[in-house]
Formats: structure tokens, sequence, C-alpha cells
């Protein structure tokens, strides 16, 4: 059956990949919070000296609230290892965008993360990591050094892509086992990704958008123990059938997480809606 034909209540039936629906987003980012805070303790009750998490920058809201949630319950997150899993370049790929750009990553999670926690109960500076464009090497390092990644979170982008793993480009050949073990790396992002993250975070103003990227490797997120993916997005809708019930494929990067032995989808109700055209 073609997936984007599966209906929103079989959503997720006879997929690898659990399916959870949410009624919106507040209920979402309420859960990514909470899913956060959980994973965790949990990793620190099973004897974990340090916890290492990959993270993304969207959805946004939940840093607030686990920030709010660890001042309010006094919860220490000093052994928390923050990798995120992404940041835009300036055009020559050597250098990330500037800390004053609305764009940075890196600008967000000091504006809506650590600067919300505690100073005593948040992570030290140098557990707040993110990839190198001259320095690749450093995140599988840092996760090597730890003991592994115990869970990484995310989306899902228009182009199927997690983290900024886009897909081949057209006439690009590249077997699903290269596409798996893609490191830590600089890249180009795809027009579809410039287009769709303009109209987020841009008002569509594409010409905004970097063009090049580092990003952590499907090779570091397939090796987390866990990965949990948020979906808030009404243009999610298509994609995220094409990853629950679509072939496997380095085509719809998502659909990889298909063969991972711990993942879990949060959807919100409306991202379940059938793609269904509807002109506006």
């Amino acid at each position: 059956m073609d997936p984007l034909k599966i209906a929103k209540d079989r959503i997720g039936k006879n997929s690898r990949i659990p399916v959870e629906i949410l009624p919106d987003n507040d209920s979402l980012i309420a859960r990514f919070a909470a899913d956060l805070l959980q994973e965790y303790l949990a990793a620190k009750a099973a004897g974990r000296e340090r916890v290492v998490f990959i993270v993304p920058v969207g959805p946004v809201g939940q840093y607030e609230i686990l920030a709010d949630r660890c001042n309010q319950e006094k919860i220490s997150l000093r052994d928390l290892v923050v990798i995120n899993m992404d940041e835009y370049l300036t055009p020559d790929g050597r250098e990330f965008i500037p800390l004053s750009d609305p764009l940075s990553f890196r600008r967000h999670m000091e504006e809506h993360f650590y600067r919300h926690l505690n100073s005593q109960l948040a992570p030290p500076a140098d557990h707040r990591i993110f990839p190198q464009p001259l320095a690749l090497s450093r995140v599988p390092e840092i996760i090597g050094r730890f003991g592994g990644c115990d869970a990484c979170f995310g989306g899902i982008g228009i182009t199927g892509h997690v983290a900024f793993n886009d897909p081949p480009e057209p006439g690009e050949k590249t077997s699903l086992e290269e596409f798996r073990n893609l490191p830590t790396r600089v890249v180009r992002l795809s027009r579809e990704t410039r287009l769709i993250n303009s109209v987020t975070a841009c008002r569509g103003n594409i010409d905004r958008i970097p063009a090049l990227a580092v990003t952590v490797g499907m090779k570091e997120i397939l090796e987390c123990r866990k990965v949990r993916i948020y979906l808030n997005r009404l243009w999610q809708s298509a994609i995220v059938r094409k990853i629950l019930h679509g072939p496997v494929t380095p085509a719809v990067p998502g659909s990889l997480l298909q063969n991972h032995p711990d993942v879990r989808f949060v959807l919100t109700d409306s991202v379940a809606d059938l793609p269904e055209p509807e002109l506006k």
C-alpha cells in the first residue's frame, strides 16, 4: 500500500517504529521535556557516571520546561553531556555562524536552556558540545570516552533527514550501508531543507538560511542506545508515513530508524492527518 494513503487511525500500525499521538503541540513539548528528564534519571539509576544525549534545537519549548522543573525540584544535570546535533556554518564552512545571529543554535541553547538553569544544577561548560567543523572527530571521541550515547532526541526534516543528514541528491549513488555509516561532517544543505527552514524560521527568506552546516552523522545517531523523535509540523504528515511504512532507504533517511532496537515517535494529532491536497 502507498504509505501516503495510510489512514490516520492506522498510522504506525504494523510499523517497526512505535508511535504515540498526542492532542497538540503543548502536550508534545511537555512530553519531550519529561522524556529528557526521565531518560537522564534512568541512566543515572542504571549506574551511568556520565549520561550522554544527542539533542536538537527544534521542536522548541522543551528546554525551558526541563530547566524549570530541575530548578523547582533541585535536580542536578551536572552529569549530563549535551551534544547538539548540528549548527549552521559561515560560507567557507570553517566557522559557526556568529552567536549574534538569531539562527544560531548555540545561541538558542544558551538562551532557552543553560541560562534558565540554576548554575549549580547545569551541565558544566565542557559538557555542552557542538560538532566542530575543523575538529570532526571530537563528537565520536567524546561519545567513546563516556561509554556511548544513551539517547538521541530529535525531529524530522521535510526530506526525512535526522539532524542534517539529508538524502543523496538526484544522480548521487549512496548504498544503504554507506549512508548508515556517514560520520560527523560538514554538509551542504539541500534546497528543500533550506526552503522549509526559511518558512519555519525566516518568513520564507530562503537567502537568509546558510548553505552549509556541521552535523553529527547517521553513524552516531544509529549507535545511540535509544532514539526518540518528536513531530509537530503540518508538513511532516507525508514524510512520517514514508518513514514508518515505506522501505528502508537513503532516499528517506529517517527510515533507517526502522532497524533501531529502541526507537519511538511522538506525533501531534495534526501530523497524523492524511497529507491530502487543500488549496488555501
